[in-house]
């Protein structure tokens, strides 16, 4: 899996909107000043996120964006695929290497793992809420799971790999 930009913006952009909940709606140009993200890319994520019912539009003077439900009822896997409009890409459906070799009636021992990977893939993407991530990064660690920083001997800002 890779996130792509349209997947992390989308993410930077419904937290921003989580996070001024009851402050009534937000523009989109306001949303991408604030998170110093293009503008044309916040647009389009937002009005994807509308079709997809995670945010409402506001016509008029004040209007603008806001989450159409609580943070709570909204996971990470539903932003992720308003966003990118999937949440893994299944190679060998979306860019076979050979029609007959990669079709769903061809006997393929690989598949069965891409599959079991896209599952618990959306698993982890489902089990977090957009309202969990409003929390500072050492709590939002602690209930996805993962050590702090101290504990997994990390240097916040470099990548794991990185850290010897």
């Amino acid at each position: 899996m890779r996130i792509t930009t349209w997947a992390e913006y989308g993410l930077i952009c419904a937290l921003h909107l989580a996070r001024r909940a009851g402050d009534g709606p937000v523009t989109g140009r306001d949303v991408a000043a604030r998170e110093k993200l293009p503008g044309d890319y916040v647009e389009q994520i937002l009005l994807r996120m509308r079709r997809a019912g995670i945010v409402a539009s506001t016509r008029g003077a004040r209007g603008g964006y806001s989450l159409a439900r609580p943070a709570e009822e909204i996971t990470v896997r539903d932003v992720i695929k308003a966003s990118e409009l999937t949440t893994f890409d299944l190679h060998c459906v979306s860019h076979p290497v050979d029609a007959g070799r990669c079709a769903e009636a061809e006997n393929c021992s690989i598949r069965p793992v891409w599959m079991l990977l896209q599952k618990r893939i959306d698993e982890v993407l489902d089990s977090v809420r957009l309202s969990d991530l409003l929390a500072d990064e050492s709590v939002v660690r602690d209930r996805v799971g993962l050590a702090s920083f101290e504990e997994a001997g990390e240097v916040p800002g470099r990548l794991p790999i990185l850290q010897t």
